[in-house]
């Protein structure tokens, strides 16, 4: 199952530079220990200690946060786009 991931540019370090992945994974979760094999050192800065997605990044599913599906355990099918997204502040 492929599922595609649109990675911002300060993470693309991780990345070889490439902005579009293709990984696998049934959740998020999964999809974050895919993403672990192929670019290591991500992981610790898509998640906390607990696994869970850290709080100054939003993660989208086909345009829709996954704050508001099943978080980390928010199910992905073949042909999916996750867009890992940094949040902006600022005043």
């Amino acid at each position: 199952m492929a599922v595609k991931v649109l990675v911002p540019t300060a993470l693309q370090k991780f990345t070889n530079n490439q902005a579009t992945l293709e990984c696998s994974g049934s959740n998020i979760s999964e999809l974050f220990d895919s993403l672990e094999e192929n670019c290591p050192g991500i992981k610790s800065r898509l998640c906390d200690e607990a696994g869970k997605p850290r709080r100054f990044l939003n993660l989208y599913v086909n345009s829709e946060d996954i704050r508001f599906l099943e978080g980390t355990e928010t199910v992905l099918k073949d042909g999916d786009e996750v867009s890992i997204v940094p949040a902006v502040a600022g005043g």
